[in-house]
């Protein structure tokens, strides 16, 4: 009778820690709550494997790290080293008309402007020029490459942007919202015919 009861509490060791509950004949099985299979401390661990999750499955496809940490860095805006630091130079050109415009901010807060051999200096004021240096620090520029151009469509303006040491062409038919972005605000700046 004691091989009996030694037995039968065995098997009940193992139903706990498999997480089936005795009488149970499987097709119900829940995994155990952590609290109904506590033992005492002097007790040694288990080294038998968890039970089998209920949990829906996971996508096998994951982000890349770089989006995943493109999306969960905030942007802040690029350090300035002086008032004549250029920060950005965009040039625009291209287009039916033939286009060439230049936008350069500099860090001082200055925006010069160059449309067909006329120049113009206007002042940011303080909001709009976090809000350009912002822009410039956004960490999604890092990954965007240096020639983003479609080569068919020969009408479109061409935007070439020196900054941080690299420079950027894009026709912006790649649809890079950060690159977007810093475009829209910096077209703002450019003289109106």
């Amino acid at each position: 009778m004691l091989a009996r009861s030694a037995a039968m509490m065995c098997a009940a060791g193992v139903l706990v820690l498999v997480g089936c509950s005795g009488g149970d004949d499987g097709r119900n099985a829940e995994p155990a709550h952590p609290a109904s299979t506590a033992t005492s401390s002097s007790a040694p661990s288990s080294s038998a494997p968890p039970p089998p999750s209920r949990s829906a499955p996971t996508p096998s496809a994951s982000p890349s790290p770089s989006a995943t940490a493109a999306a969960s860095a905030r942007p802040s805006p690029v350090p300035v080293t002086g008032p004549d630091q250029k920060l950005v130079v965009m040039t625009v050109s291209g287009g039916f008309a033939g286009v060439n415009q230049e936008v350069t901010l500099r860090g001082d807060g200055s925006v010069r402007t160059a449309d067909k051999g006329r120049s113009a200096v206007r002042r940011t004021t303080t909001a709009q020029f976090t809000q350009l240096r912002t822009l410039l620090g956004d960490p999604a520029l890092d990954d965007i490459p240096a020639f983003t151009r479609d080569t068919g469509s020969a009408d479109r303006f061409q935007y070439a942007l020196q900054f941080d040491g690299r420079t950027i062409m894009t026709d912006r038919s790649a649809g890079e919202p950060a690159l977007d972005r810093l475009i829209g605000a910096l077209e703002k700046w450019l003289p109106k015919n």
